[in-house]
């Protein structure tokens, strides 16, 4: 639930399966955002290989890293990715044939910043009884080494094939701080 300092700037609910969303010409009115994400595979894939990932101003260069912290229940892990071409998943996302769906909180703190590289914390994750009761959920901070405002973010779905998208009915969200 947003907080009074929390403004709604946009949000959409897909309409159909799609590989990725865009929030563009993002004012630099705020201090911080927060992104928050509610989604799911679209159909015909199985969720465990489907995730979810951020990508700032259309910037496609190896610009990008992250540190994460994961559990499933029954083990955690921890890894670190460096020079990626995209802010990597804290988590998959379930299956289309699954009635819930993952939800990712992403604060982008400073975004509009000009003189600094651009922190990213991120908590999500899903539980279900879908893939053998699949439970699995993380942390993690992201960077983009870049000192340019965010005027723009592409939620994308990746995976282990072409063809990856989110579910129709799948929701995200933008807040500016105060």
């Amino acid at each position: 639930m947003p907080t009074s300092t929390e403004i709604p700037i946009a949000t959409t609910t897909l309409a159909s399966d799609t590989v990725s969303y865009t929030f563009s010409s993002i004012s630099g009115s705020y201090t911080d955002l927060v992104l928050v994400c509610s989604t799911k595979a679209a159909s015909g894939h199985s969720g465990n290989d489907v995730r979810i990932d951020l990508r700032f101003n259309s910037d496609t260069g190896t610009n990008y890293s992250d540190t994460y912290l994961r559990g499933n229940g029954t083990s955690a892990s921890s890894g670190r990715d460096s020079n990626r071409t995209q802010i990597d998943e804290v988590s998959s996302i379930p299956p289309n044939s699954s009635s819930e769906y993952a939800l990712f909180t992403y604060n982008i703190m400073n975004y509009s910043n000009s003189t600094t590289y651009k922190t990213v914390l991120c908590r999500g994750g899903m539980t279900g009884t879908f893939a053998g009761g699949y439970n699995n959920v993380g942390a993690q901070v992201g960077l983009w080494r870049s000192t340019s405002a965010i005027t723009s973010i592409t939620i994308f779905a990746q995976g282990g094939n072409s063809g990856v998208g989110f579910a129709s009915g799948s929701t995200f969200t933008l807040y500016g701080i105060n």
